[in-house]
């Protein structure tokens, strides 16, 4: 009966130093994995076949269809001919004649436009000129421009192009009073010019040739 007891007390002993070792955690420990029944599953992420498809417009074309038949003889003759990079250029041309124009700048105009064009316009600044007015117009935006026509004749590439745009038209007189026009009003304007050039020309630039209301 003495022996039972004692190794009771030894088991007893034994068992409180296995929990003063084994029973409590220090921090720097790390924490045991959970069974697989108690893990948090992963939200589940929808596939990229489950989102909406990204639905994007076509892109405009930058000409309309009475134009394609000369468009393809343009880029027979002249294979290198771009059409978007034509369309960018003719808004660039829009804008550096129009201001020209409206500054009086006759030197200018002159690298941009025919003879014929040239003439008109020389003269219309002179007349401003002689009346004392001054344009203090602006181009605000170019909403629109695509080709509505285009041909091939005798070697000389002819394309108009339709121009849909906002400018503020501002007239002033020799002491700068506003005479016609509006400063805060733009006004929405609608052309239609023609750019010319002769094929396969080591020039590669196009002049205007013709200007018309749209």
């Amino acid at each position: 009966m003495f022996y039972v007891v004692v190794l009771a007390m030894v088991a007893a002993f034994l068992a409180l130093r296995l929990y003063s070792v084994l029973g409590k955690r220090g921090g720097h420990e790390q924490p045991l994995p959970r069974a697989a029944e108690e893990r948090v599953a992963a939200p589940v992420m929808p596939r990229p076949v489950d989102a909406a498809p990204d639905v994007r417009e076509p892109a405009a074309r930058p000409f309309e269809g009475a134009a394609e038949a000369g468009l393809r003889a343009i880029v027979q003759a002249e294979p290198g001919f771009d059409v978007a990079r034509f369309v960018e250029g003719a808004k660039g041309a829009y804008r550096m004649v129009l201001e020209a124009f409206w500054r009086g700048d006759e030197q200018a105009l002159r690298t941009l436009v025919t003879d014929d064009v040239f003439a008109s316009f020389s003269q219309a600044i002179a007349e401003r000129r002689e009346a004392g007015h001054v344009l203090d117009n602006r181009l605000v935006t170019i909403e629109r421009a695509v080709i509505s026509a285009a041909s091939v004749q005798n070697g000389e590439a002819r394309i108009t192009v339709r121009f849909d745009a906002d400018i503020a038209a501002v007239t002033r007189d020799g002491e700068g009073q506003v005479i016609a026009g509006s400063t805060s009003d733009a006004i929405e304007t609608h052309d239609e010019w023609t750019f010319v050039r002769t094929m396969r020309s080591t020039d590669p630039n196009w002049l205007l040739a013709d200007t018309d209301e749209a």
